[in-house]
């Protein structure tokens, strides 16, 4: 269990180096964790998005969150990546690096351990509780964002299409009051609508919305396509409370006419920027001093 986890830890820096460059070099842990899941040859979509749940808490967790923490504290140590509050840099050291031939186990690891330190011994053990303490943070302020995601899978296919037509008209779009309102016979429509830019060019866009557990899959893009036909939609918006597979995401690329998609994190976002039925709450977490022995 433990040479898996050093493995993967392993193969993620490898591929927090890969995102990050892909990525313009700025970025956020949920921003390369993202682009690993949707990217990687040698990370998994399952990796990333398995799910755990706490004997502690009884709360939801992802275990890669942890892993991807310890290498992006592993790569700091090393000088690859430098650290900004949420944000993470690559260094020079980070963007001048030969991928090809990086191999953290020779260019990472050796650097972390070193026998005859105790010193250094206690900054790589504070900087692992950091990594720990990361991952418990977030998991900690994103908490509405599981408890969102728990409740759009309880509500009824109907009730979510409610909630998809409503998300739309926060974003700006002119919902047509009957083009797949009705719950039957919507022609494979979930809403539709019309967006005007600000050369006043109307441009028509229908929408799909899907409540479902697992990750939708690349046939649903293409039957979404399809039912766009009808209606002469210039482009779709594909909403799920889940994910989408690789196969579905690039299945929404192809074509003349590109299908956005909006996944379960992305409704999130949308729903804080909007403030759409949640109301913002400012609280305080108290710092190590109160809990240190002095």
């Amino acid at each position: 269990m433990a040479n898996r986890q050093i493995n993967l830890q392993n193969v993620t820096m490898k591929e927090i180096l890969i995102a990050m460059r892909r990525l313009g070099g700025q970025v956020t842990r949920r921003e390369i964790s993202s682009d690993i899941r949707d990217n990687s040859t040698a990370i998994s979509e399952q990796e990333v998005d398995k799910i755990k749940v706490s004997k502690k808490t009884g709360n939801k967790y992802k275990p890669f969150d942890y892993t991807l923490n310890y290498a992006v504290i592993y790569l700091v140590r090393t000088g690859y990546l430098a650290e900004d509050g949420h944000q993470v840099e690559l260094t020079e050291k980070g963007r001048k690096v030969d991928l090809d031939t990086f191999d953290p186990e020779q260019d990472v690891r050796p650097f972390l351990e070193d026998n005859d330190s105790q010193e250094l011994k206690k900054k790589n053990l504070a900087e692992i509780d950091s990594a720990k303490e990361t991952t418990d943070e977030d998991t900690e302020e994103d908490q509405w964002r599981q408890d969102l995601l728990d409740a759009l899978m309880k509500m009824s296919p109907k009730k979510f299409e409610l909630f998809c037509r409503g998300l739309l008209t926060k974003m700006g779009i002119d919902v047509d009051k009957t083009i797949g309102v009705n719950y039957v016979a919507d022609g494979g429509l979930d809403g539709f609508g019309y967006v005007r830019s600000n050369d006043y060019r109307t441009t028509r866009v229908a929408l799909q919305a899907k409540r479902w557990q697992s990750n939708v899959p690349a046939p649903e893009i293409d039957k979404f396509r399809g039912a766009m036909d009808k209606y002469n939609a210039e482009f779709g918006i594909f909403i799920t409370n889940s994910d989408f597979t690789r196969g579905a995401i690039k299945t929404a690329r192809q074509g003349t006419r590109i299908i956005t998609l909006i996944d379960g994190e992305e409704i999130c976002d949308l729903v804080a920027k909007y403030n759409y039925y949640v109301e913002p709450v400012t609280t305080y977490r108290l710092k190590p001093f109160y809990t240190e022995k002095d």
